[in-house]
């Protein structure tokens, strides 16, 4: 939403919204000239002519309300979304998880092969705290959300396909209908286009398959990504360094080398994914990859928080079993001899009681776990799910898992049970990401130092 509306500023149009509580992005708006409230009344809708909407609002809000009886045009985020993306070539990213490091990586490549392109990311840029911009080329890269399937109407020029997994069966119902929703996603590519998919992951090998028939009657061209041999552009040569990774992208013109600045081999595949779109679009490999190279990292994307008492803590936005996962992997391999410690806040009821117990087993992958109660989020609470189900499915001695369903005790629970040398890691989608602050205060308050170190600086946890 906030995207939108930078966007929506910059081509000088007034823009005003609200939201529920005050935070950096709605300061960020007041700075670039919107007129922002924080709570939700019919008054705050002015004279504006149009009202934009995420899942997230209820019909009973009452700006949504008021709006609908002054007769107001009344559009979904998707639907504003695909408005500013008009006239453009347009790159949309999708997938049930790592579309907002990709659509990033996309966007930064871009900009390195000087196409200046405008975009809309679901999470912040770590080197210009940006999530939106206005660019003056013809290309336009949008993370498309397939939460509610509004993702279907983009019609982009090119489709990335991170991965195809079950996720928000509050919605969809079933997997199976996840993995139709994509294969419907890839029909939606224009005529000439482009589908980039991750041919490692089974579900997006699957609609891969297929788009096949459609691809072929439209000419519209399907590349695969990934480590797998038959990949169209094959990752190999997969090394974890002190300053993030480095690899070698193997396309149809050849072999390149590539180094990046964030950890995890699933960095390694997301910019895969954003090498494959950009030279589709046409651009030079070779600036692609430096631009990659430069790439900072994405907040909120394995962003370094600080270090206190000879411990780093940094925050994470998975909120998915294999983001999960993934977090932890790229933590275990800058840990060095320390201990890996999970901090993690469910998100939604319905998604704990579908994943608990694969939730458990991905935060297995740390030496201690500390589970936080249910990040509400759009939901209303459900009898019996709290964050006690993914605590008691973590394969992990008992001693080493606790849940702790009060939030401000939650910082001094994990300041008590970690040693200099372990990595902290708080996880999820919801106010988890506050915590940061409040571990490395107890960590400064417990070693009698200074306070916690600086962030803004790349390190061997990451870039923040």
């Amino acid at each position: 939403m906030s995207g939108i509306a930078r966007i929506l500023l910059a081509r000088g149009l007034p823009v005003s919204g609200s939201d529920a509580k005050d935070s950096r992005g709605l300061a960020a708006l007041r700075a670039l000239g919107a007129r922002v409230e924080v709570g939700h009344d019919a008054a705050h809708l002015g004279d504006a002519q149009t009202l934009v909407v995420s899942s997230a609002v209820r019909e009973n809000n009452p700006e949504l309300a008021a709006a609908r009886e002054r007769g107001l045009l009344v559009l979904h985020r998707s639907q504003a979304l695909k408005a500013v993306m008009a006239g453009r070539r347009t790159v949309a990213v999708a997938g049930t998880a790592g579309k907002t490091t990709t659509t990033s990586m996309v966007s930064v490549a871009l900009q390195h092969c000087g196409a200046d392109p405008s975009f809309a990311i679901g999470g912040e840029l770590a080197d210009t705290g940006a999530n939106a911009h206005n660019g003056s080329g013809d290309v336009f890269v949008a993370e498309a959300d397939e939460s509610d399937g509004t993702f279907l109407i983009y019609e982009p020029l090119v489709a990335v396909v991170t991965n195809v997994e079950p996720d928000h069966l509050d919605f969809y119902g079933t997997p199976e209908a996840v993995e139709q929703a994509f294969a419907t996603f890839c029909t939606t590519v224009q005529p000439g286009g482009v589908v980039v998919a991750c041919v490692d992951d089974p579900g997006a090998r699957r609609m891969l398959e297929a788009a096949a028939p459609s691809a072929a009657e439209r000419g519209v061209t399907l590349v695969g990504y990934g480590r797998s041999a038959d990949a169209a552009v094959r990752v190999e040569g997969l090394h974890a360094t002190p300053a993030g990774l480095s690899f070698t992208v193997v396309d149809a013109t050849g072999a390149l080398p590539m180094t990046l600045r964030v950890p995890g081999e699933h960095n390694a595949l997301n910019a895969a994914a954003a090498f494959a779109a950009v030279t589709a679009l046409g651009y030079d490999r070779d600036r692609a990859a430096a631009g990659l190279a430069a790439f900072g990292g994405t907040r909120r994307r394995f962003e370094a928080r600080g270090e206190a008492g000879g411990v780093r803590v940094v925050d994470d936005y998975a909120h998915h079993p294999t983001k999960v996962a993934a977090a932890l992997q790229a933590a275990r391999s800058v840990a060095g001899g320390g201990r890996v410690v999970a901090v993690f806040q469910p998100h939604l009821f319905s998604r704990t009681r579908i994943f608990a117990g694969d939730f458990g087993r991905a935060l297995g992958l740390a030496d201690e776990v500390v589970v936080m109660d249910v990040y509400a989020a759009r939901e209303d609470p459900e009898p019996g799910v709290t964050g006690a189900l993914v605590a008691d499915a973590v394969p992990l001695p008992r001693e080493h898992v606790t849940f702790v369903p009060s939030w401000s005790d939650v910082a001094d629970v994990v300041a008590a049970r970690t040693a200099p040398g372990d990595i902290v890691l708080t996880i999820g989608a919801g106010d988890v990401t506050m915590l940061g602050p409040e571990i490395l205060a107890r960590l400064a308050d417990r070693s009698g130092g200074a306070g916690p170190g600086p962030t803004g600086t790349e390190g061997p946890a990451g870039p923040a």
